[in-house]
């Protein structure tokens, strides 16, 4: 509960925020994941800004850090289920690629890249197996929670490098929700879910620059009160993370977004990533949310 309290002109925005967040109380959801194991993780070809075909890559060093964050949700009380990986696919360990399941509704993903395609099929028939209702294919190149989050009953929606916007409308429709379309102009952050993180039903944390101008000024009136992340903060995926309303599980080279999380009441939880970020994901990258 928090009682409304009225900027003195020496407040800040961010004071403000502070004081606001030492008012609430923020309390944790239990939530339902998807991952993938990375038995079959590396990096053979370059489809992003991240990628480096030769720079080698520790798969026994990407499992560890993936075990530490799947043990981790569970600690806090999440569940897991997880997908075999298939080998040929080295990045279906990005489970959140996989596709969107909301409610009664599911969608396996369709992906941009050759490299990619297989993923789409693959989670589709785990989600089949496991009895996921109203599940289609998308039709669209739809890249699954990469580019598509929840924030409340709102569905947000990356455009500009790899969902499109046919995709937004196919979602819009199967899901019976309104999207909203972000263009992301930065070719390093490819999805959203890498200068986006959904901290609760109305809060978000994000990294400006890496959008539009006309989609920078739509989240800033949709969230005054947003977490900015910095430019070091966003150069570490550190926004590509996870919350459960109070817990917010992210890179641990995340520093000075951890700080503004613990001081607007949130308790961040650093994850060691480095291995998994050599193909250009992290802690969201690699969960998939059944939003149920």
């Amino acid at each position: 509960m928090s009682r409304k309290i009225a900027p003195t002109p020496g407040d800040t925005l961010t004071s403000v925020a502070t004081l606001r967040a030492e008012t609430t109380v923020r309390k944790p959801s239990p939530r339902r994941f998807v991952m993938c194991r990375p038995d079959y993780f590396d990096v053979t070809y370059c489809i992003n800004p991240w990628m480096d075909p030769e720079a080698p890559v520790d798969r026994a060093l990407a499992l560890l850090q993936w075990e530490t964050l799947r043990a981790t949700y569970e600690e806090y009380g999440h569940k897991v289920d997880v997908v075999p990986g298939v080998p040929g696919l080295p990045d279906m360990v990005f489970a959140a690629n996989g596709g969107l399941v909301v409610g009664d509704r599911a969608m396996s993903a369709r992906f941009t890249h050759v490299q990619r395609a297989a993923e789409g099929p693959a989670y589709h028939n785990w989600f089949a197996k496991h009895g996921l209702a109203g599940l289609v294919d998308a039709k669209e190149i739809n890249e699954g929670e990469g580019d598509f989050l929840l924030v409340g009953d709102r569905m947000l929606a990356g455009m500009g490098f790899r969902s499109s916007l046919a995709a937004h409308r196919e979602v819009a429709q199967h899901f019976s929700r309104p999207v909203l379309s972000l263009e992301l102009v930065d070719p390093r952050f490819y999805h959203l879910d890498t200068v986006l993180l959904p901290l609760d039903d109305n809060t978000i944390a994000y990294f400006p620059p890496a959008f539009s101008a006309e989609s920078q000024a739509v989240l800033a009136e949709l969230f005054p009160d947003a977490i900015v992340a910095t430019d070091a903060d966003a150069e570490v995926l550190g926004l590509n993370g996870v919350s459960d309303g109070l817990n917010v599980f992210l890179s641990d080279k995340a520093v000075a977004l951890s700080e503004a999380l613990r001081a607007r009441g949130y308790h961040p939880i650093g994850i060691d990533m480095s291995e998994l970020l050599k193909a250009g994901g992290s802690v969201k990258c690699c969960t998939l949310e059944i939003h149920e």
